[in-house]
């Protein structure tokens, strides 16, 4: 038994010692990582409601700048010369009342130019109306070449039509139109008709024009000078519109891959169309708005307020985000020639929306150089009279 109870003890070590010698088999490595599935970058917050005025989109209440004495002089020169508007017509914005204005504006009329900037500074609340986020083009007043007699070749340049009226369309809407012959409102005539002769021979030429694009061109300006073969010059203005859409054919170029994205300025649009006649000529058809102009006595070119627009000091805006004569504060611009005061006295046909702005440079080369390659953007506030933005302000 003592031999059978060795042996089995011996056996059993065996077994123990080949359990002990045996290698583990390694791990398996697997042949593909996993990864984890990407987490999503949170989306941007949506951009701001734009209401339909500026008091609806809202305004806050900004810290006032301190201006240089020749931009504040230049800005106050501009301000006098809108307060006899602004001291009396409806604000569309909804920020203001002619009254508000009558104390800054007395304060104006005598003040001296050297106290510009204190005036500026402590006079006004300074606002931003909804972030204030700004986009400033730019205009000025061309010259064109003309004739005061018809030229083979000229087109004409058209004074206002008396069929342009405003009138309700049988759809209920109401704007600029004209009377059929049925004694219906219908719309009135586009570019295309009126350039294939919609209005010749009713005595509307006030003058005509030796290249058509030049006149284009003024159009979007919305004034500027003729001068004539024996040097004399008419100064024209905007006068009106036939009330069809304004189309800026700058941003058609681009879209449809013509001009690079920041390429479509005044220049490199004139130069397209000019390099090819027959689709530019199209190209501007695109655009069916069509502006009427009359003769300009006196300084000028005068503006929305019907009070002559200053160089560097003017610049056009939407009424319905701007009071019309309210000093505007560009800064922080991407183009800081646009960085300064500037007051608002005029409208433009593309002016749409808060902080939209069209910055007047004057006339000449320098002027149209500035203008039609400007493009910036950057940041505004608004001059109100001191105490009236706790009216517009959403109280507690």
């Amino acid at each position: 038994m003592r031999l059978v109870s060795r042996a089995l003890a011996l056996a059993s070590l065996g077994l123990l010692a080949a359990c002990a010698i045996r290698p583990t088999p390694p791990p398996e490595i697997p042949t593909t990582v996993p990864v984890p599935p990407p987490v999503p970058s949170p989306l941007p917050p949506p951009p701001p409601p734009v209401g339909r005025n500026a008091v609806e989109t809202g305004v806050k209440l900004e810290s006032p700048r301190v201006l240089g004495p020749d931009e504040a002089a230049r800005a106050l020169a501009a301000f006098r010369l809108s307060c006899p508007a602004v001291t009396t017509r409806n604000d569309a914005s909804g920020l203001t009342v002619g009254s508000d204005w009558q104390g800054v504006c007395a304060q104006a009329a005598s003040l001296d130019p050297g106290f510009a900037p204190g005036f500026f500074y402590y006079g006004f609340d300074w606002v931003k109306v909804g972030e204030g986020r700004a986009f400033a083009t730019g205009y000025y007043e061309p010259e064109i070449e003309g004739s005061r007699t018809p030229q083979p070749g000229y087109v004409p340049i058209y004074r206002v039509p008396p069929d342009l009226v405003r009138c309700t369309k049988p759809d209920g809407t109401t704007g600029r139109g004209r009377i059929d012959e049925t004694g219906t409102c219908v719309l009135y005539f586009t570019r295309a008709e009126i350039e294939d002769g919609a209005l010749a021979g009713k005595g509307l030429e006030l003058a005509w024009a030796k290249d058509p694009v030049d006149l284009f061109f003024m159009e979007i300006q919305g004034s500027g000078r003729i001068r004539f073969e024996d040097g004399s010059v008419m100064r024209v203005a905007y006068a009106g519109q036939n009330g069809r859409e304004y189309v800026a054919i700058g941003r058609l170029l681009r879209d449809r891959g013509i001009l690079p994205p920041g390429g479509a300025n005044m220049r490199s649009i004139r130069d397209w169309i000019r390099a090819n006649p027959e689709q530019g000529r199209e190209l501007m058809r695109e655009n069916l708005s069509y502006v009427f102009f009359k003769e300009l006595v006196g300084p000028g070119p005068p503006g929305a307020l019907n009070v002559p627009v200053s160089a560097r000091a003017t610049v056009a805006a939407d009424p319905n985000y701007v009071p019309l004569g309210a000093p505007v504060y560009i800064h922080h611009a991407d183009r800081a020639e646009v960085d300064g005061p500037w007051v608002a006295q005029d409208v433009g046909g593309a002016i749409k929306g808060p902080n939209r702005f069209d910055t007047f440079w004057g006339s000449g080369a320098d002027a149209a150089a500035s203008a039609g390659g400007m493009s910036a953007s950057g940041q505004a506030m608004i001059l109100l009279p001191k105490g009236v933005a706790a009216r517009a302000r959403p109280q507690p």
